[in-house]
């Protein structure tokens, strides 16, 4: 049988014990007392496309790679088809220089960047909305006894948040199995690591499924349909615009799910529920009972 923290099925999996991602601080409790708790580091990592500086972001400092990937994928700087021929990552200056066969310039989308809701001041550019217009997601179904198997195995896997907070994560998913896991300060740096992941490998977001711990706010929802992933979940809640949107480009939309409940404010139709709560619920005591 399975350890509750198995996380074998993962292609990526967070690392809690990986060094730089966090430290030991000296604390006092409620009572005085002298307490040693775990911090997540912050850095700042600063992301040029070929010759040109597009922007610097606060993250924890893992996959620089795929975070610089994701984050000009998911500005729209990189085309699907775009040859990147380079990535240099520089540890001692915190620099990542994405190069491409393609001449680039992005003064003027630069220009018209916009300071997002995002933890860890999160950053888009004015144009993203137009690049909504001709996504078509595909009509896949989701079956409610994946989403209740998604949510139990994502809330026990290690992770930086179970070990010291402060973080976000977005997961990667395809029916029940969770693909790639990541974390960051923030959400939206989760969501861009697993685009530049999906973008160096070639994988398709067609029949995946994102799941994040933050909240669904347009940034979130924009983000996720430009990946192609026709469904995003998550145990927070909504925006009003980010409903809006879901709605707009036919974007499953589930949020506040817990355990055997969530809410679905977009998308309903790929549902198929195919688990009567309560069965699992009791399926569940039955195999705690086992395990015990």
């Amino acid at each position: 049988m399975a350890r509750l923290d198995d996380t074998s099925d993962y292609i990526i999996a967070p690392d809690p014990a990986a060094a730089r991602l966090t430290r030991a601080v000296l604390g006092h409790d409620q009572h005085g007392a002298l307490v040693e708790t775990r911090v997540v580091e912050e850095r700042p990592l600063t992301i040029f496309l070929n010759g040109q500086e597009i922007v610097t972001a606060m993250t924890i400092g893992d996959y620089p790679r795929y975070l610089a990937l994701g984050f000009l994928r998911n500005q729209r700087m990189l085309a699907g088809d775009e040859a990147v021929t380079r990535v240099d990552f520089d540890a001692e200056i915190d620099t990542v220089v994405v190069r491409t066969t393609a001449k680039t310039s992005y003064e003027d989308k630069m220009r018209r960047k916009t300071r997002t809701s995002g933890c860890a001041v999160g950053t888009v550019f004015g144009d993203m909305m137009e690049g909504l217009e001709g996504v078509t997601l595909p009509a896949t179904t989701l079956r409610t006894s994946d989403l209740y198997a998604l949510s139990a195995k994502i809330s026990r896997t290690p992770s930086l948040y179970l070990e010291a907070g402060a973080i976000h994560g977005s997961v990667l998913c395809q029916g029940a199995r969770p693909l790639v896991y990541m974390e960051d300060v923030g959400r939206h740096n989760a969501v861009d690591k697993i685009a530049g992941w999906m973008f160096d490998e070639g994988v398709s977001g067609a029949d995946k499924i994102l799941y994040t711990t933050g909240r669904l706010t347009s940034e979130m929802v924009i983000k996720t349909a430009l990946m192609g992933i026709p469904v995003l979940a998550s145990r927070s809640g909504f925006t009003a615009w980010g409903v809006e949107i879901a709605q707009q480009v036919g974007l499953t939309l589930i949020g506040r799910l817990k355990g055997q409940r969530f809410v679905c404010l977009a998308g309903e139709e790929r549902l198929l529920r195919d688990a009567d709560p309560a069965l699992v619920a009791e399926e569940k005591r039955g195999r705690r009972g086992d395990e015990a």
